[in-house]
């Protein structure tokens, strides 16, 4: 069986009936590797335009840039979090862009990104212990979907002060 992610390798079309949280119904979102999100209105509508498939491609959630050298000062207003996301049928439930640092753009929030405590805008510092501060999102988007189901990953977050 290869690797499960909320991150594919290409833009198909990808959704899951079901899925929501606490039971409740609704279509779980697929992410392509370039964040761009995919959803499929629930079987059963009428097929016209406004129940086709929908895409769309965020801005990023950055409210400013931010270097590898900004995260790494020591006393800066960072702090290192380490997440284990067990990956489900679906995938991990999260989506990585940027470039220098990565960041963490998408959280599905029934996911197993969001179970473990990942949040948007988190800085991705390594991913199953390799470094990849110096990596663009596709290369570390492929370590994720060419590595094993459970990923552990460092993150940066900012500290409120």
């Amino acid at each position: 069986m290869g690797p499960r992610t909320a991150v594919t390798p290409s833009k198909q079309m990808k959704a899951v009936a079901g899925g929501g949280c606490g039971g409740q119904g609704g279509a779980r979102l697929r992410s392509s590797s370039d964040g761009s999100r995919y959803s499929r209105r629930e079987a059963g509508l009428p097929n016209n335009s406004s129940s086709s498939p929908m895409l769309s491609n965020p801005k990023s959630v950055l409210k400013r840039p931010v270097s590898t050298e900004e995260l790494q000062k020591p006393g800066g207003p960072y702090m290192k979090k380490t997440f284990t996301i067990v990956g489900d049928a679906v995938g991990w439930g999260f989506v990585v862009r940027g470039n220098r640092p990565c960041h963490i753009q998408a959280v599905e929030p029934c996911g197993p990104a969001a179970a473990a405590g990942m949040k948007v805008c988190q800085f991705v510092v390594s991913v199953n212990g390799l470094n990849v501060l110096n990596l663009d999102y596709r290369t570390v988007s492929h370590l994720i979907l060419t590595g094993p189901r459970t990923v552990v990953m460092e993150v940066m977050e900012e500290t409120d002060h």
